[in-house]
């Protein structure tokens, strides 16, 4: 493997804390951003210009924000192999994704709540971020996935000294945090729903 130039990020996460000035970092050094929902407005709310994923697809979110990056244009941008997947990327016009920044619903709070329901905990079950962290995790030979807040300022830090690059040791540490983030997320659920019986439905 070798350093990675990130030229084009996506963005979506339901922990805001630090976004908007670890955002102003990426445009700072140039890099193309695009983001979802929530996301998306708050960032617009702080002059930051970002291209909705919704408008990348061609298709809104739906059911209730349900389905939002479920998408080949999405998942291929993460998952497309730089060295030998770059015809189909073309042929479908899919964007490389070089850095992924997604964090999850908060399950384990929702759940912990005295007055949260069997419904709530159903609908804070995140399906797109999970699939999409596995996806940027799994290619981290050619993308990078930041899960954490504290990694804000380590991965500006290092693009902004690397030539908007990051290298193969920040990749694989950030790779091994995500599929983490994602089994304990999994487990999470797992328990709730362990301890929950059908009659819930």
């Amino acid at each position: 493997m070798a350093d990675v130039k990130v030229s084009n990020a996506l963005i979506s996460v339901s922990n805001k804390t630090k976004l908007v000035p670890f955002v102003e970092g990426l445009k700072a050094i140039g890099i193309a951003l695009m983001s979802t929902g929530g996301t998306h407005r708050l960032l617009t709310e702080n002059d930051l210009s970002v291209q909705e994923v919704a408008d990348y697809t061609g298709f809104p979110e739906m059911m209730d924000g349900r389905v939002k990056t479920l998408h080949p244009r999405v998942h291929g941008g993460l998952l497309g192999r730089r060295d030998q997947d770059q015809g189909v990327m073309r042929n479908h016009n899919i964007t490389p994704i070089d850095l992924l920044v997604v964090n999850l619903y908060p399950f384990k709070e929702t759940v912990d709540a005295p007055d949260c329901t069997f419904a709530d905990a159903i609908e804070n079950i995140d399906i797109g971020g999970p699939a999409m962290l596995r996806s940027a995790a799994k290619n981290m030979k050619s993308v990078a996935v930041v899960v954490d807040v504290a990694d804000y300022e380590v991965v500006l830090e290092e693009l902004a000294g690397n030539h908007s690059q990051l290298s193969d040791r920040t990749r694989f540490r950030l790779a091994v945090k995500a599929f983490q983030h994602v089994a304990h997320y999994d487990a999470a659920i797992a328990d709730y729903l362990t301890d929950a019986t059908s009659e819930n439905l």
